[in-house]
């Protein structure tokens, strides 16, 4: 997502401005880059350019208001109510927004005089990934602001998701910049605007999506950047963050820097810095990530993923934990076998897991609560969120605490998590729940300034100020009573919020009220074209009681909202963590419930160069197969790099829609799954470590750099070749396939040998050149598979099952039939193809073959012209052949060659 290409920004001369204009001028200096929301009333006002670039994008309309420099000023704007949608569609659109508020009441500043300005500042820039209200955000879905610094040729890579918290660093080498951007998924990378000249790094913030947000150099500088990190942390030194290296340190930088300029002085609530080596976890490239469809599918959609066939978790920070476990795979056994534990032990605790899940569901998404909290954007729902968390964990450490089977205890990752979870270890927590619980009532409104939210009986003085304000509501419809049977006018009693409070009456009934002595009592305030608008001293006196009593109890609201905001902020790590529990609890218990539907198992993941899959499958395929009915056919899968209980490179060979592709990802998913701490759709798996993942799996042109298919192809192949290392596994489909057939077996072949001799590697290699078979006798650590498919009555029937050894023929032909290639055509291929597959040798060329004199000519309708007969055709049709002795045989056949000849 890159933001719409724009002209050099526009300047304005301010000079003869009106006041507002003024404000707006200084608004727009300070963000020239930025959509200004220029709030007014009820309103987001745009104006100049602005305007007409939110009229175009948002489809609402343009109009002029006022003049400046004799020229009328362009303006559109948006309803304040309505602001999230036409913000959510900017964002998207790569438009960055500049909040500019009102900083007082327009009352305020009326008490300096009639002429004075409404205060306003900007109090926050919208960019993609600085987005936290929840109407902005996919609730499963983390939403990453990512940097990119390099220093002494050290790469590092910086992501912070603002709106839960985390931040996470990687340490790594250049070309591995795109593996890490690929698996984070950021929707914002901000980069030095001098590294923009490196055209490999260029290329990578391209690939990997997102807006590119070109940054000042100096802003990541290790000094500046050491000082503006220690001013987001709040600390004197960074030590406590584990020693990090100038490259890490910039890539925080800029990420400080921009928090600085887009939240207007507020400090987000950061956990400290996550740090990874690129030996932490898995490497996927780009490409894999893609053909792979881990998270999305190659149309960009959720829905037919890896991610939405194996979740089944019921909260929001769950989901995204799980999706963030998908997208980097973990390389030490250690680690992946603390997962695999604490899955277990939901499948096997199957009647705690459902109760467990059923409590999750109330638990709110306390992370993204805090973190709005903390910027000041929060209200009573998101301390209610709060509340709701934490008492759902409590709730959930006293199941799982209680569960009952000592045999049997949670493994070390959910103990930890059920501490965390527990409030009375944290004293802090504790309070801050008794007080919310007790605290806020059962209605909570999105914005403290909306009121109510605060439980009766918490604040007397709060309890005593609500009920003049309630109470005058019926002193309100007494006095109406009253002055009605006074004056013997039907008139009522209304407010709004310029007069107040005011009495009302028809023209045609209000004159008794002017004339003595009613007028002593009733003074008139209005005239309108059918009612007429009086006050009396008792109801402006009351009116502004009343007033007084709603202001002074909103203000105590407010205020008790800050208190136990502020609290909540100051206990920012503990909550945290709470969050993080939970999602631990909700992603393992998901998993358990998955396993047990797919009927995956247990993996066994360790430091070996192994690949040992039986009756496995693949789980999105399975499930859709099983969704239409049909069944769906396990594989076994073995590999070795070490080549010692298997092939190092198997050569898989089968017809178009046999499966060949989907037995490679199978197997690639498999991986990711294990590693993943995920259990695995199969009889059992048997995995080494992979520390890189790559896969060629279909291409398609770049053309915005002039790449056809199979250039496309060779690059890939090329970063393969190049970076697979013996831990690494390989899925190629169809190596040379998009160049001529003896160039394309070349390179097929020759990569088949790097694979094997230089690599190392475990390797799945799908072609459909038969002639690599023969690399089973050549090569010691090769072997031959094919999807088998059977010819039935003419048709060709899909077996879907992997075997040994290479497969006879293609059935390019019968797939033809079987994809609705006209029936003539069908047969004419059949025929070239009898007629290449009766030579006794490859032809060099094929103008050698009769491939068109050959073909019976058809007419318009289709069906074939019989041809007339030949002396030949008709010599043989009169030969007796069962009445003929051997010379009279031999005789006929001279004749025959002979009328050849002719």
């Amino acid at each position: 997502m890159n933001a719409p290409a724009s002209p050099a920004v526009q300047t304005y001369d301010a000079t003869g401005a009106t006041p507002v204009m003024q404000q707006f001028f200084e608004m727009k200096a300070r963000h020239p880059d930025a959509l200004i929301f220029f709030r007014m009333g009820d309103f987001y006002e745009l104006f100049f350019d602005d305007a007409y670039k939110a009229a175009a994008a948002l489809g609402i309309s343009q109009t002029f208001r006022g003049t400046h420099n004799g020229q009328p000023i362009p303006m559109a704007g948006v309803p304040q109510h309505a602001a999230e949608a036409y913000l959510s569609k900017l964002i998207r659109m790569g438009f960055k927004v500049a909040v500019c508020e009102q900083m007082e009441d327009p009352a305020e500043a009326k008490k300096r005089g009639s002429k004075s300005v409404v205060r306003r500042d900007i109090v926050r820039v919208v960019t993609p990934g600085t987005l936290t209200e929840d109407g902005l955000l996919d609730a499963r879905g983390a939403n990453r602001l990512a940097a990119v610094a390099v220093r002494a040729g050290q790469a590092a890579v910086a992501a912070v998701e603002l709106s839960t918290g985390e931040v996470e660093c990687f340490l790594v080498a250049k070309d591995a910049v795109a593996a890490i951007l690929a698996a984070l998924a950021p929707s914002e990378t901000l980069v030095a605007d001098r590294l923009l000249s490196d055209d490999q790094l260029s290329q990578t913030l391209k690939i990997c999506g997102g807006l590119i947000q070109p940054m000042p150099s100096a802003l990541s500088e290790p000094q500046a950047s050491e000082t503006r990190v220690k001013r987001l942390y709040g600390v004197d030194t960074l030590d406590g963050f584990g020693g990090l290296s100038p490259a890490e340190i910039g890539a925080l930088g800029l990420i400080a820097a921009h928090l600085e300029m887009t939240q207007a002085g507020k400090l987000p609530a950061l956990r400290a810095p996550r740090r990874a080596a690129e030996a932490d976890v898995m490497a996927i490239d780009p490409a894999t990530r893609s053909s792979l469809e881990i998270d999305r599918t190659q149309g960009g959609d959720r829905s037919g993923s890896l991610l939405a066939c194996i979740d089944r978790t019921v909260t929001a920070g769950g989901a995204r934990m799980l999706a963030s476990r998908l997208a980097r795979p973990l390389l030490d056994p250690h680690a992946i076998d603390a997962r695999l534990d604490a899955v277990a032990w939901f499948v096997d605790h199957r009647s705690l897991r459902e109760r467990l899940r059923e409590v999750l569901k109330g638990a709110g998404d306390m992370a993204r609560a805090l973190s709005r909290l903390a910027l000041g954007r929060g209200g009573p729902r998101d301390l209610g969120c709060l509340k709701d968390g934490l008492k759902t964990g409590e709730k959930l450490a006293g199941m799982v605490g209680g569960s009952g089977d000592p045999l049997s205890p949670p493994p070390a990752e959910l103990e930890a998590a059920l501490k965390a979870l527990t409030p009375s270890l944290r004293e802090g927590l504790s309070r801050l729940l008794d007080r919310l619980e007790t605290g806020l009532g059962p209605d909570l409104p999105a914005l403290a300034r909306d009121g109510g939210f605060v439980a009766a009986g918490v604040r007397p003085e709060l309890d005593q100020a609500r009920a003049l304000r309630d109470d005058s509501r019926r002193v309100v419809a007494a006095l109406e009573t009253r002055l009605c049977q006074e004056s013997g006018v039907p008139l009522k009693i209304r407010h709004n919020g310029v007069l107040g409070y005011f009495v009302e009456a028809t023209a045609g009934k209000a004159d008794p009220l002017f004339q003595p002595p009613l007028n002593a009592t009733f003074i008139h305030r209005q005239t309108l074209a059918n009612q007429v608008r009086f006050t009396t001293v008792e109801l402006a006196d009351l009116d502004a009681r009343i007033a007084q009593a709603a202001e002074r109890a909103l203000a105590m609201e407010v205020a008790a909202f800050e208190d136990w905001r502020a609290e909540a902020v100051a206990l920012a790590e503990p909550i945290q963590l709470a969050a993080e529990a939970l999602a631990k609890l909700d992603v393992a218990a998901a998993l358990a419930e998955w396993a047990e539907d797919a009927g995956a198992v247990r993996p066994t993941v360790d430091r070996s160069l192994a690949f040992d899959a039986r009756a496995a499958r693949h789980p999105v395929v399975e499930a859709a197969v099983k969704r239409a009915g049909d069944p769906y056919t396990p594989n076994d899968c073995r590999l070795d790099a070490a080549g010692e209980a298997g092939a190092r490179l198997s050569i898989v060979t089968g017809p178009n829609m046999a499966g060949k592709s989907t037995f490679l990802r199978q197997n690639a998913l498999l991986a990711i799954l294990a590693q993943s701490g995920c259990y695995v759709p199969a009889k059992s798996l048997r995995l080494g470590v992979v520390d890189r993942l790559f896969s060629r799996v279909g291409a398609g042109d770049d053309l915005a750099r002039g790449r056809s298919t199979f250039m496309m192809e060779m690059v890939e192949t090329a970063a393969i070749l190049t970076q697979a290392s013996p831990r690494s596994l390989v899925i190629l489909d169809e190596i040379g396939r998009g160049t001529a057939t003896y160039d394309g077996l070349a390179i097929a072949w020759a990569c088949a040998e790097a694979l094997h001799d230089v690599n190392r590697c475990r390797a799945l290699f799908a072609t459909h050149y038969h002639e690599l078979a023969t690399l089973e006798t050549r090569l010691a650590h090769v072997s031959n598979l094919s999807l088998r498919a059977k010819e039935w009555n003419g048709d060709l029937v899909f077996l879907h099952e992997a075997a040994p050894g290479p497969a006879d023929r293609s059935y390019g032909v019968q797939v033809a039939k079987l994809a609705g290639v006209p029936p003539q055509v069908v047969a004419r291929a059949k025929e070239v193809l009898d007629r290449l597959e009766s030579k006794t040798e490859s032809p060099a060329k094929l103008d050698e073959l009769p491939l068109f004199a050959a073909s019976a000519p058809f007419n318009p309708a289709g069906a074939p012209v019989m041809a007339a007969p030949s002396r030949t055709d008709a010599a043989l049709e009169d030969l007796d052949v069962d009445g003929m002795s051997p010379r009279e045989a031999l005789e006929a056949l001279y004749r025959l060659k002979a009328l050849l000849k002719a």
